[in-house]
């Protein structure tokens, strides 16, 4: 009997949710409880020079004032701020705190641990292989951060 279609994306998302649950149990050890695995789509999505909540939402797929009420949360939580931007005083720019940084600095390491224990599991060249096939299947250079809008409409 052939593996059903339908188990290749749920193994797929299960690898997923394993990497992102361990990273966060890691994360939440390191000083951020607080941090959903949304909320690293929305650190990328604000990127290094920060962004607009309409544009922020455009990004994310979701709505102006759902990236709103997601930066003010973040913005309690110590992650993010908003301040003026000095080419346009009209607009306010979200942009990353030190505790952002430090959150996406700790992420990145715990993604490198994490993909070394996957390696020391499955073997250099079996992981090696998944990950190419990955490249193979899924279009070059090409991350997208709208998956809570993709995602989360019904």
């Amino acid at each position: 009997m052939s593996t059903p279609g339908y188990e290749l994306p749920l193994r797929l998302l299960m690898g997923f949710r394993a990497i992102i649950d361990e990273l966060h149990a890691e994360l939440a050890s390191q000083g951020h409880p607080d941090l959903r695995p949304m909320h690293g789509f929305v650190f990328q999505a604000i990127g290094p020079d920060g962004t607009t909540a309409a544009e922020l939402g455009r990004r994310l797929g979701v709505s102006k004032q759902a990236a709103g009420k997601t930066v003010e949360h973040l913005e309690r939580l110590g992650y993010v701020t908003r301040g003026g931007d000095p080419a346009d005083a009209r607009r306010k720019v979200v942009r990353l705190t030190d505790r952002g940084l430090d959150a996406l600095a700790r992420s990145a390491r715990g993604f490198d641990r994490i993909r070394e224990r996957w390696e020391r599991t499955l073997g250099a060249d079996r992981l090696a292989a998944v990950e190419e096939g990955l490249r193979t299947m899924t279009p070059a250079d090409h991350f997208p951060l709208d998956v809570p809008g993709w995602f989360g409409n019904l």
